[in-house]
């Protein structure tokens, strides 16, 4: 108690000579403030609102001061008081534990705000909640690379149209990126906000929406459109749609879910003004799902896989050797989010109307412009903050339009490397039954724009994919012993793969190659990568799964001899891959002594 009373009488002590300190900086703006007055008449009111502000301060201490006067004399009584206030504390109980959204967030929210909370986020994907509390023109990070805020652009600039695709998102969410738009983009270089609305069922974004359109316009007269679908057409059709409304020199079309950065659009007229014939994209930073506050990502080209995935990959090696983080870098395509010469843009197709619903149409538009005379490439000073939803709003499964939109990409722009598609996708190489729809049109705008060959992309634009050449079947392993049975990758992390039902996913998925190696759990697209080949090491019972590379060093037998519906046997070892009963009535694969165990692939490429 004695060392409280200390603590309390110091503090005390600290406070009343805050008090004095600030008297005697009054005196001394008193007189400060009566110089300026006779100097300058017209500073006298910002003088007088500076006494005023610390006189308020000097209030505020002086009730602090008698408080903690009032603390000292009842120190002894504290402990008590403090299990008083703990035995008061209204506990709130966790209804959702094991929602994305309150994993990092949400510990002060009573159970009607967090049922409220919940209900929002499973609409949506995003904390909308949170979002409909915070500020329209909250403040964002500058997240830049610290010479971005050095760069002088051009005055007369092309203007911009900004085009924002939605479907039932949060009214609060779209307000703030129409907010974030006219207040972080010069008037002068903004020519219209088009918002596509592709057919939501909210309500809040039909009447609600319009008055804020008709207060925006109070200020900015028809500066933001609205251009809604009568039926769900999907994000390239709306995207098609906000293209064909916009007037502005340049199009940027980009999701709703954004906060445009501090000149995010300067560097980005810039660069087109040099060159109308790039197509460009920012470099986003992600807006968490959970508590909308933005996490900084660097700039890093825009990449694919052979099954049509958007992924992040390094800048060519040049780009580094300049040492300037702020220039702009080539990318193999986008993300979606996409700034172009609104007329260039048509010219070179816009994008292609052929594709459904979600997927791949940011990867023809890569491929299409660097075959047919453009060029992409990623702007560093310009930064979007997006949020990353939690779920997608179109599909439960987004893979079911994205498998066929990337099998149509493939039909037209893919030449002999089409078929990397289909084993990505574990499809036949023929008669896969997904109808893409009709190619023609797009085919015959590869001819009229004569477009190079996909093998000068390969060779010229992105190297490291892949070309998958060498292959000699693909997809499910299966024994005829056992037809139930397949090849597994097993438990991961480890090494031992097994003999599993069929499934015919992923962990099932193995590539036999001409030069032997079997690899089993996938296929990688990219040169950098490493698959995991089928081993027999030496001793033992159990086969090995290991990394290709690591198989080599540690002198592995990773080479083996099959033919289909025959055995799968090593080549230096003479021991056959086969399964048989193990523990608990489960079978298990062995290396063993060939005893005739056939095996079949699903998918033959070629028999050698």
């Amino acid at each position: 108690m004695r060392s409280g009373w200390i603590k309390g009488s110091l503090l005390v002590f600290a406070v009343t000579a805050a008090v004095f300190y600030l008297s005697s900086i009054k005196r001394e703006v008193k007189t400060s403030v009566e110089k300026i007055q006779r100097a300058h008449n017209n500073d006298s009111i910002r003088g007088q609102g500076i006494l005023k502000r610390m006189d308020k301060m000097e209030v505020h201490i002086n009730k602090l001061v008698n408080v903690l006067n009032k603390l000292e004399k009842w120190e002894p009584a504290a402990p008590q008081a403090m299990a008083e206030v703990k035995k008061e504390r209204k506990v709130v109980r966790k209804l959702y534990p094991n929602s994305a959204l309150f994993s990092k967030w949400g510990d002060e929210l009573s159970e009607e705000e967090q049922k409220e909370a919940e209900r929002l986020f499973q609409r949506y994907g995003y904390n909308a909640f949170l979002s409909d509390r915070l500020p329209l023109n909250r403040e964002i990070p500058d997240t830049r690379p610290r010479r971005c805020a050095e760069k002088k652009y051009p005055e007369d600039l092309p203007t911009i149209s900004v085009v924002l695709i939605y479907l039932d998102e949060a009214l609060s969410v779209i307000k703030r990126a129409v907010r974030s738009i006219i207040d972080k983009t010069p008037a002068r270089l903004l020519r219209d906000i088009v918002l596509v609305d592709d057919h939501s069922s909210n309500e809040d974004l039909k009447e609600s929406l319009d008055e804020y359109i008709n207060y925006i316009h109070e200020g900015h007269p028809g500066l933001v459109k609205k251009v809604r679908h009568s039926e769900q057409l999907g994000l390239t059709q709306a995207r098609l749609s906000g293209w064909k409304a916009a007037e502005g020199d340049v199009v940027a079309i980009l999701d709703v879910h954004i906060e445009v950065h501090v000149q995010w659009a300067e560097p980005l007229l810039a660069r087109i003004k040099e060159d109308r014939t790039v197509i460009l994209t920012p470099v986003f930073d992600n807006v968490r799902f959970y508590d909308l506050t933005v996490a900084p990502y660097t700039a890093a080209a825009d990449a694919f896989d052979w099954a049509l995935w958007c992924m992040y990959e390094s800048f060519r090696p040049e780009w580094y050797d300049l040492k300037d983080e702020t220039q702009p870098a080539k990318s193999p395509s986008i993300m979606g989010i996409l700034v172009a010469d609104r007329k260039f843009f048509g010219e070179i197709g816009s994008l292609d109307g052929g594709m459904k619903i979600y997927g791949g149409e940011n990867v023809e538009l890569g491929i299409r412009v660097w075959l047919c005379g453009g060029s992409i490439e990623v702007i560093p000073c310009s930064k979007i903050a997006h949020i990353e939803r939690f779920r997608k709003p179109y599909l439960p499964d987004l893979s079911v339009t994205m498998k066929r939109n990337a099998l149509r990409v493939a039909e037209v722009w893919l030449d002999e490397y089409k078929h990397n598609v289909n084993i990505a996708w574990n499809l036949p190489l023929e008669n896969h039954g997904i109808d893409i729809g009709d190619v023609s049109e797009r085919k015959k705008l590869r001819e009229r724009l004569n477009c190079k060959p996909f093998k000068w992309y390969l060779d010229n634009v992105y190297p490291l994919l892949d070309p998958l050449k060498n292959l000699l079947g693909y997809g499910a392993l299966i024994n005829d012993l056992k037809p139930e049975l397949c090849i597994d990758q097993g438990p991961i992390p480890g090494n031992t793969p097994i003999a599993y039902g069929c499934h015919y996913y992923g962990p099932q998925h193995c590539y036999y190659r001409t030069d032997g190696q079997l690899y089993i759990g996938g296929i990688k697209s990219h040169k950098y990568n490493s698959n995991r080949c089928l081993v027999d090491p030496g001793t033992g019972v159990d086969p090995g799964l290991y990394e290709c590379k690591e198989a080599q060093q540690k002198k592995f037998h990773m080479l083996w001899d099959f033919k289909q519906n025959g055995p799968i046997q090593n080549r230096e070892t003479k021991r056959c891959l086969e399964i048989a009963m193990g523990q608990n009535d489960y079978y298990t694969l062995v290396l063993q002594q060939c005893s005739g165990q056939k095996w079949k692939i699903q998918n033959l490429i070629k028999d050698n």
